[in-house]
């Protein structure tokens, strides 16, 4: 098996169990906005990470939510446009484009479905997307097409391996535990590119605990009735740091 076909293998093995899916009284995958919206103002205030020191003049963001990637980079940006599925989002971006005085464009749509609709750029971000990306080689090559610098951020383990403990706990099943940044560095190495790899880590990001309950609750398939019960074992988790990797390549310099 490749590296492309078993990135795809290994993220099919996160769907859900049917049987748990069809009680569940709420979708597991209702948006989380609020996150997102925290996470780039909280981000305009921070240093640069590894992501943000590889992102200047010409921006394209794909799956760029409210813009955690590239707007704390506003000061080394000529122009960046936003591509993302979420028009909701997308507003929050350019609200906050627009007060850091930044000629911008927002494209709703997926990814690499909307590529013909955007121009060429100096650098492509692309942050936290990849764990829902099943079909690596038209996403990523898209990428490449549309800019000189390719910049990939990614957790070192798949975000939702941290809830394995949680599926066992109220469930009884095993969950995954792959893909892992390292699988999508042998994808990207077998469709030619060669990444330079950047490891770093973060303090997890603070959430309301209420807000992280009901969240937890949700993707879990539970129901309100287990608030409760999550609240209890989500008390007892330790806050661990985020571990993650950004992988920078020039569409040019091939494997």
């Amino acid at each position: 098996m490749s590296a492309v076909e078993r990135w795809a293998t290994r993220l099919a093995e996160w769907a859900i169990p049917p049987e748990i899916l069809a009680r569940a009284p709420e979708s597991p995958w209702e948006p989380t906005r609020e996150v997102f919206v925290r996470r780039v103002d909280r981000q305009l205030g921070e240093p640069a990470t590894p992501t943000h020191q590889a992102v200047s003049g010409a921006v394209l963001d794909v799956g760029a939510g409210a813009g955690a990637a590239s707007l704390p980079c506003a000061a080394k940006l000529t122009r960046i446009t936003a591509v993302d599925t979420d028009s909701a989002l997308l507003a929050a971006f350019a609200e906050r484009a627009k007060a850091l005085s930044l000629p911008y464009e927002t494209v709703e749509g997926r990814w690499p479905d909307v590529h013909e609709q955007v121009g060429e750029f100096d650098v492509a971000v692309c942050a936290n997307v990849l764990y829902n990306v099943p079909d690596l080689p038209p996403f990523l090559t898209a990428l490449a097409r549309h800019a000189r610098r390719v910049v990939v951020e990614l957790t070192e383990r798949h975000p939702m391996a941290r809830m394995n403990p949680l599926w066992r706990h109220f469930h009884g099943i095993e969950r995954p535990d792959g893909p892992t940044a390292a699988d999508a560095v042998e994808a990207v190495r077998e469709l030619g590119f060669e990444p330079e790899v950047v490891c770093w880590e973060k303090d997890a990001a603070p959430m309301p605990f209420d807000e992280l309950v009901a969240v937890t609750r949700r993707r879990l398939c539970l129901g309100v009735e287990r608030t409760a019960e999550v609240a209890a074992v989500l008390e007892r988790e330790p806050l661990e740091k985020r571990r993650l990797r950004t992988l920078v390549w020039s569409p040019d310099r091939t494997v």
